[in-house]
């Protein structure tokens, strides 16, 4: 598991590959990950948008960018956590996914940027 700490927000990454969606015959790997992100702060926040990156062994990349996640907004008021788990497929056994959340605080509405810390996309299999 992954973390990083950005403007009092604590974000845990922990990818899981997924054997019985992934085809590796045809070249299609699928990657689940679970985030948890806490206000360890003093303030209420809300969570707005997500923007990742996602980069596949031969170095290829795209972004993915949109409101939210899956389909929330949460709003963190001091100590509370929020988990949520998503998916990935991409084209190679090996890959990363990093990115970034926008925040709005909710005492005076600004916007800040909280860090998705770098995690591995690794088909078991490539460890031995």
């Amino acid at each position: 598991m992954e973390t990083l700490i950005t403007n009092g927000i604590k974000v845990s990454a922990e990818p899981f590959y997924q054997e019985s969606y992934s085809k590796p015959l045809e070249m299609k790997f699928v990657f689940a990950y679970r985030i948890t992100i806490e206000n360890l702060g003093t303030e209420t926040a809300q969570l707005l948008r997500r923007h990742w990156h996602i980069v596949e062994a031969t170095g290829i990349a795209r972004e993915v960018e949109g409101e939210g996640v899956v389909g929330q907004q949460p709003v963190l008021e001091p100590g509370a956590k929020h988990q949520y788990v998503s998916w990935c497929p991409i084209p190679t056994e090996i890959g990363k996914m990093f990115g970034v959340f926008l925040f709005e605080r909710k005492s005076d509405g600004a916007n800040f940027e909280v860090q998705i810390p770098e995690f591995q996309l690794l088909a078991p299999f490539k460890l031995n």
